[in-house]
């Protein structure tokens, strides 16, 4: 038999719809209504799973209504248990033929059941099934060509033989065909969550780019910025179109779970087991693992999303490449590093799309303030966060959740106190990328982002760069594929006003000698610039040219001023004292004045 049951591609579109019944039981009351479907219902009832079982019994001949048509309708999951009588009632034939109809335009998922009968006997209509449409066929010959045509389509999907499962032992039949149906339904509300402002329409245009129900394999890169909400939308897609797999497994925060003892071993065994639908898989080796999922796995149209990639040798662990998986799978990849997918030869790269303004103030005032106070007097503060906020979702929902019982007086304290120290939470999501970096890299995202942000990316900046020995060309890269800098389309360097934006030191020892009269420029207008360390090279020195500091130096937030070897004509003039209380230090070393 085949081993499909997925829904035809059309269907997909229909499968957010809010569906009335979990599992619709067809099945030849004479037969099974008191012992199999019995057991099976009362399992189903068990695990919440909300099924439609019609314990009426019409006459011979009668055919089914309007309301068991919509019952049907109304069902996520159609289970059909063909027993030896099943075709003697025109009734059940009916069913199998609206359930049919079901399944290829609203996406209904068909499961049958072969109860003490053959399924080629289901499929060829012998024995019983072939002389029950025989006299159908008398009475009704109409109707017979699409009994058969449904009895064939249903015999041809992979479905259970409860006599050939666990030596005919029926409880455990039962309790697996429970398990996969309760791992296949979505919630009988499928809209996607209220509080995930933009979320539809991002999801439902990457659905598209995915192809689901058609055939071939495709592995799908979700990339971008830390807290823009990657792993929400793989999480939304995921729950919308699992239905549509014969296996499905998440894995989540591979970055954290893989730098564990064992984590690559435990997240390979946490595929196997989700797909499978197995409760224990032991993996002794990684090279175990991944031949364990390719042997098992590339049958199987599984969807599989991994989520926090920051590695390449794990990807390769755990999705090592298409021919690991069956024909119509799907693997979903999220991760900061562009890198990561590039390297892997993923098929689509989607570059995950901020919150526009719109979006970013809809998200944020989801929750607004308790009490009777208006959200319009707020209007302006809320303006400043969601521009604080630079369209990151997480960003916003902290915020939320931290104004939310706060009067106007604390909203203005707080921000205040944000645009001088981030949100904690915030800034540790945003630094594990930056953390990620070699030193290098880290150096030359500091300089871009003090000295060259907003300049263009053009043959001064890399030259200037590629002097202070950062070799920019890579490491530029590098941050773009981090998502940490962005070039924007007229060509400046940029990034997100989150990153990284209070530079509070400066060590000249980087810079080359003759920029040291541009950096103090610079320093001088950088209001939380609390500490500079000034070393001349010998190229100065040997040339005695003054070094003369700018009218505004120092800035008033200056606390260390460290000069080395340098020949300065004049620090400032008359007396100047910073407005902080603690004690600032003032040193030379070889320095003329």
């Amino acid at each position: 038999m085949a081993s499909s049951s997925s829904s035809s591609p059309s269907a997909l579109a229909l499968s957010s719809q809010l569906w009335q019944y979990h599992v619709f039981l067809s099945f030849r009351g004479e037969d099974t209504r008191k012992n199999f479907v019995d057991h099976l219902y009362t399992a189903l009832e068990q695990l919440g799973i909300y099924s439609y079982k019609d314990d009426e019994t019409l006459p011979r001949g009668e055919s089914i209504g309007p309301s068991l048509e919509k019952a049907i309708e109304e069902s996520q999951i159609a289970v059909i248990i063909f027993s030896k009588n099943y075709a003697d009632s025109v009734w059940c034939l009916d069913e199998l033929v609206h359930i049919m109809k079901c399944k290829d335009t609203r996406g209904q998922i068909v499961m049958p059941i072969f109860y003490d009968v053959d399924p080629s006997l289901v499929w060829k209509q012998k024995q019983k099934y072939g002389e029950a449409l025989a006299k159908h066929e008398l009475e009704n010959k109409a109707k017979a060509e699409s009994w058969r045509k449904a009895l064939v389509d249903a015999s041809n999907i992979s479905g259970w033989e409860p006599q050939h499962i666990a030596n005919g032992h029926e409880s455990k039949c039962i309790k697996k065909i429970v398990d996969t149906i309760s791992h296949r339904l979505h919630p009988l509300s499928l809209s996607v969550d209220d509080n995930l402002v933009g979320v539809e329409a991002r999801m439902q245009d990457l659905i598209s780019m995915l192809q689901i129900g058609f055939s071939g394999k495709i592995m799908f890169g979700i990339w971008g910025y830390g807290g823009g909400g990657k792993t929400t939308l793989a999480c939304s897609i995921y729950d919308e179109i699992s239905s549509e797999f014969d296996g499905c497994c998440f894995l989540k925060n591979i970055r954290e779970e893989s730098s564990k003892r064992n984590g690559l071993e435990r997240l390979q065994e946490k595929i196997i087991c989700g797909v499978l639908k197995q409760k224990q898989v032991e993996v002794g080796r990684v090279e175990e693992g991944r031949h364990m999922i390719k042997d098992r796995l590339h049958h199987r149209k599984v969807l599989i999303v991994l989520d926090d990639v920051n590695n390449l040798e794990h990807l390769e662990e755990l999705a090592g490449s298409h021919d690991w998986f069956g024909e119509g799978s799907r693997i979903i990849i999220t991760t900061r590093d562009e890198h990561v997918l590039t390297a892997h030869k993923v098929d689509v790269i989607h570059n995950i799309r901020l919150l526009s303004d719109d979006e970013a103030m809809k998200l944020f005032c989801k929750h607004s303030p308790r009490g009777d106070r208006r959200m319009e007097d707020y209007e302006q503060l809320s303006k400043d966060v969601v521009s604080y906020a630079g369209g990151l979702p997480l960003a916003l929902r902290v915020l939320n959740r931290f104004l939310c019982d706060k009067d106007m007086d604390e909203w203005r304290s707080a921000l205040a106190r944000l645009k001088e120290i981030p949100d904690a939470k915030i800034l540790e999501k945003i630094k594990i990328t930056f953390d990620g970096l070699t030193l290098l890299e880290r150096e030359l995202f500091l300089d871009i982002a003090c000295f060259f942000r907003g300049r263009y990316k053009d043959e001064e900046s890399m030259m200037i760069l590629d002097a202070c020995g950062f070799h920019p060309v890579i490491g530029i890269k590098v941050l773009i594929q981090k998502a940490l800098i962005t070039v924007s389309l007229d060509g400046r360097f940029d990034m997100h006003d989150l990153n990284l934006d209070k530079i509070e030191a400066i060590d000249s020892q980087r810079f080359r000698s003759d920029e040291l009269q541009r950096i103090l420029q610079v320093a001088a207008n950088m209001n939380k610039l609390r500490w500079i360390d000034l070393e001349d090279s010998a190229r100065l020195v040997a040339t005695a040219l003054p070094l003369i500091m700018p009218e505004k130096f120092p800035p008033k937030e200056l606390f260390c001023l460290t000069l080395h070897r340098l020949n300065v004509k004049q620090l400032w003039e008359g007396y100047k004292k910073s407005e902080r209380k603690s004690k600032g230090c003032f040193c030379t070393q070889n320095a003329s004045f």
